[in-house]
């Protein structure tokens, strides 16, 4: 009988769902400042991952989604005006 608690439980996949929102959110947040190239699709990417595990923190998940979506339209937007991925605020 094994009594130590595995790391696929229930509670332990719902805690790490609930990291991931965070971190989707948190990871949108900085992409819409800066490396929005890889900061967009990876909070996309983390959001929808957490969103599959039934996080508990479906509002944080929903919103580094709409984050992740809004860096990748900012970088469509940046590569169509500027033809560079890069800019300076001000100029």
């Amino acid at each position: 009988m094994n009594t130590v608690a595995s790391a696929h439980t229930p509670a332990a996949t719902r805690s790490d769902a609930d990291g991931t929102a965070v971190a989707s959110f948190i990871i949108g947040l900085l992409g819409t400042f800066v490396l929005n190239a890889v900061f967009g699709p990876l909070a996309i990417i983390l959001g929808c991952v957490s969103l599959a595990r039934a996080t508990r923190r479906r509002g944080r998940a929903l919103l580094g989604i709409a984050l992740g979506v809004a860096d990748v339209a900012i970088l469509a937007t940046l590569i169509a005006t500027h033809h560079s991925i890069s800019w300076t605020p001000g100029f």
